[in-house]
């Protein structure tokens, strides 16, 4: 099949409508789980809304560019897919109900470290970008405490989070069970797989660019930098979605299967469609890149 002619993740749903995005992955919950289960969800869902646009108490709205709204609701979204792949693989073996729902509510807050606080005045949050992941545990830590939910699934929450760093080697998380380890695995998924098959993937890597800049990240000196070496990241995301975070993106297929009857893993299609662009980008027109990061979501 061309790659012209799969279907885009981006028409099964508007991914520019937050409550769409909620409605999606509810429907994808509610196949295995009674629906009152959601209610936690949807309540995080609403504080997480709050959070990023300025509304919760002591804190400033999202100004990243990169991690933004739009990839929290990316990653929810593929980690509820996959969730939901592994349940229609394992029908006698399906997730428990409560360790997704605080999977959920972890992908939720996942880059909550890159919130300021109102008292924050300098810079914006992505200064924190070498120390998100130790903010993002800390916020969830604090989150589930306020809402009363157990240090236990906090600190499973936690231990999800920590999947999610670039350059963490997952190895080394000890987990206290296999549930709790395949969970995380399949946040380190979402969070890679749900931001690198975003039709504006490759425009916002000028975001990131950014972000690097203001977070002293070394090795991208300029915005083409950033192109130039997602192809080379893109190879070692392979792998690590292969070998270290065991190969839980096959699960995808079988949602897309079972759900549209669509036989293919529209993810991985996806990103290698923005690969193959972000290739003849930097072979036939290098010097004039930003006129060529210009795609819409449909």
């Amino acid at each position: 099949m061309k790659n012209n002619n799969y279907i885009q993740l981006s028409q099964l749903v508007d991914m520019s409508n937050p409550a769409a995005v909620l409605e999606e992955v509810k429907y994808n919950f509610i196949h295995h789980y009674p629906i009152q289960e959601f209610f936690r969800v949807r309540l995080a869902f609403r504080d997480f809304l709050d959070f990023y646009e300025g509304r919760y108490p002591g804190y400033k709205a999202c100004n990243t560019q990169f991690h933004d709204k739009t990839h929290i609701t990316d990653s929810l979204l593929a980690i509820s897919r996959l969730i939901d792949g592994y349940n229609i693989k394992n029908p006698l073996r399906k997730l428990p109900v409560k360790s997704v729902v605080d999977a959920l509510i972890a992908t939720i807050f996942h880059d909550s470290g890159y919130i300021q606080t109102i008292d924050d005045k300098n810079g914006t949050g992505a200064k924190y970008i070498q120390v998100h992941l130790e903010r993002s545990i800390a916020f969830v830590n604090k989150y589930f405490k306020e809402m009363g939910y157990s240090e236990n699934e906090a600190v499973s929450a936690g231990k999800m989070i920590s999947c999610t760093g670039s350059k963490e080697d997952i190895s080394c998380v000890k987990f206290q069970n296999k549930l709790e380890r395949i969970l995380c695995h399949m946040l380190g998924t979402a969070d890679i797989i749900g931001q690198m098959a975003s039709r504006t993937y490759l425009e916002k890597l000028i975001f990131l660019y950014n972000e690097f800049k203001e977070g002293n990240i070394k090795g991208y000196p300029t915005e083409l930098s950033v192109l130039e070496k997602t192809l080379g990241f893109y190879s070692e995301v392979k792998e690590k979605l292969k070998k270290s975070l065991k190969g839980m993106d096959k699960y995808a297929q079988s949602h897309f299967e079972k759900r549209y009857r669509i036989n293919l893993n529209i993810y991985n299609i996806a990103i290698d469609a923005q690969m193959n662009y972000l290739k003849k980008i930097l072979t036939t027109n290098k010097e004039g890149y930003r006129s060529m990061l210009k795609r819409q979501v449909p």
